[in-house]
């Protein structure tokens, strides 16, 4: 009876999220990818699944400042495919031509997508601009009454070179090429002070970009786009804990001196491990 407890103790704390009085590590809880309770037995729901990454430098095969990325961990503790589209100092415009060539090289059979791109954008002063332009247009309405036709003010995703309109453009996309698949959104990590030469030197997040933003109006937008195109949101500037701007937190990164934008080996473990614990709670398929 005393273990029956401890095991229900074990899995209530694996779904709700609570922290355990006892230490159990992400390899002990994940890496054997399943664990038993009596007759039942729960599988996290990636397990062996293949994943296309979409995105930037963070999630480019090349391995930016790291020598091994955060997708890299998962595939061994989950035992996914990883389909590894990212490529370095690429903004949301990309996204579009990034789905365009997963589904002309993999077709559909890919279980889910996750992307996580946005901080050059920042970095490259995109301006914001709007989820929508609203026109007005005649619709045909009843309310009780015969039907009729009334003027309605009437709103359509704006796809202009705008920050919003460059996720518009690539989340239609999406929706279009994999209608029926798992696409998971990731916000930006904070950012810190990086240089890449004379010809590339990017102040850290406290400093406005050209137009005027912070990186955190970035980060929202991409919360609002999980709304707006029904697709799920995991916050990473906030749950992986990475804050390049401490000095304590340095050895995350690349390179104390010359590159806190870049996650090192121990940052993107961090990042896989949060991302190991946030999926649990989302299916990967449908069917």
């Amino acid at each position: 009876m005393k273990s029956h407890k401890i095991a229900s103790l074990s899995l209530a704390t694996l779904l709700l999220g609570i922290q355990p009085l006892w230490d159990f590590t992400a390899a002990e809880c994940f890496c054997m990818q399943k664990f038993s309770l009596q007759e039942q037995t729960f599988v996290h729901p990636w397990k062996g699944k293949r994943v296309a990454f979409l995105g930037d430098s963070i999630t480019d095969k090349c391995r930016i400042g790291t020598e091994k990325c955060y997708w890299e961990y998962l595939a061994e503790w989950l035992n996914i495919n990883p389909l590894v589209y990212a490529i370095n100092g690429r903004q949301w415009d990309d996204i579009p031509r990034q789905a365009s060539q997963l589904k002309e090289e993999i077709g559909n059979e890919v279980d889910a997508i996750i992307i996580f791109i946005g901080t050059n954008d920042y970095n490259a002063g995109i301006p914001l601009g709007e989820w929508w332009s609203i026109e007005t247009k005649r619709v045909e309405e009843a309310h009780g009454e015969p039907k009729q036709t009334v003027e309605r003010a009437h709103r359509v995703f704006n796809k202009d070179n705008t920050f919003k309109g460059r996720i518009n453009q690539g989340l239609c996309t999406l929706k279009k090429l994999y209608p029926d698949k798992q696409i998971v959104l990731l916000t930006p990590i904070h950012r810190a002070f990086a240089a890449f030469g004379d010809n590339n030197i990017q102040p850290d997040e406290n400093y406005m970009n050209v137009c005027g933003h912070f990186i955190d109006d970035y980060i929202n937008a991409i919360k609002e786009a999980g709304n707006l195109w029904a697709m799920p949101v995991i916050d990473l500037n906030s749950l992986s804990g990475l804050y390049p701007l401490e000095d304590g937190q340095t050895h995350y990164f690349h390179n104390e001196r010359t590159d806190r934008l870049h996650p090192g080996k121990e940052g993107h473990k961090r990042i896989a491990k949060t991302l190991l614990y946030q999926l649990v709670s989302l299916p990967c398929v449908f069917d």
